[in-house]
This record gives structure tokens, C-alpha cells and sequence, in this order.
């Protein structure tokens, strides 16, 4: 019989593996995103949409179903776990990205902060496998 590959550390359906994750706070898991970053997502979303309404009458049907596709590719694309994170530079140019001036443009990325913890390869490199649960990187102390 073969031995079972996942590895259970959940107690009660909630993780408590405070050594990899960390404390958990009550606050982080029933507040939301702040008012103005889920506005600006909504309006993300209607924009997209209403461009890929456009391209559907312009160039028919086919051709943001064909965006999409490429998307999807994409979007999966990315570097092994290590030091040098993925920058999806494919995906940025396809969805237009590239033109925007986000905040880690004029403030610091977020991974380069100093309360950022370093990342535990093994660890992503098992929840990539599907051997361990829970997120990828515990991001900050």
C-alpha cells in the first residue's frame, strides 16, 4: 500500500503552523482591501471587459477568445522558486501593464522590504508538488 503525500498540519481546518506562518491575527482575516483598492479593481474589471467587447465587434468573436488563450499561457509561465522572483514580463506587455505606473515603481517592491521573511524554497517547492499546504511564502514578520 502506498504512503499518503500529503502531509497534514492543519488543526480544525485552520493552519497552525506558527514556526513557517506565523501568528495569526484576527484583524488580517476579517478586514478587506481598503475602499480606494477594491474600487480600483472594479473599475479594472469593467475596463476589461468593455476592451474586450470592442475587440469582439471589431475583429469578431475569435480574437479576444485567442487573447485569453494567450493569457492563460502566460500567466503560468514562470521562473523555478529562488532568489530571483518571476516578472511575467509577457503577461505585463499582453494585458498592457507595462504603460501603468504602479506604486513599486515609485516606492520599493514589497519583496525588497526589510520586514519581508526570507523565502523557504523547500517549503514553496512543496506546496508547488501539492506535498504541504498553505501559502508559498509567508511575506511579512
Amino acid at each position: 500500500m502506498e504512503a499518503p503525500k500529503n502531509i497534514e498540519h492543519q488543526i480544525g481546518g485552520i493552519q497552525n503552523d506558527t514556526l513557517r506562518f506565523g501568528l495569526n491575527s484576527v484583524k488580517s482575516n476579517l478586514v478587506g482591501a481598503h475602499p480606494v483598492e477594491s474600487a480600483h479593481q472594479s473599475t479594472k474589471k469593467m475596463q476589461e471587459e468593455m476592451d474586450r467587447r470592442i475587440l469582439a465587434n471589431t475583429y469578431g468573436s475569435a480574437f479576444p477568445m485567442r487573447m485569453d488563450f494567450e493569457r492563460q499561457m502566460l500567466s503560468r509561465f514562470q521562473r523555478p522558486i529562488g532568489a530571483i522572483p518571476s516578472s511575467m514580463l509577457g503577461l505585463e506587455s499582453l494585458t498592457g501593464d507595462l504603460d501603468c505606473f504602479g506604486f513599486e515603481d515609485y516606492m520599493n517592491d514589497p519583496r525588497e522590504s526589510e520586514t519581508v521573511r526570507p523565502l523557504d524554497a523547500h517549503h514553496a517547492m512543496e506546496v508547488r508538488l501539492g506535498l504541504s499546504k498553505g501559502p508559498v511564502a509567508p511575506s511579512f514578520y
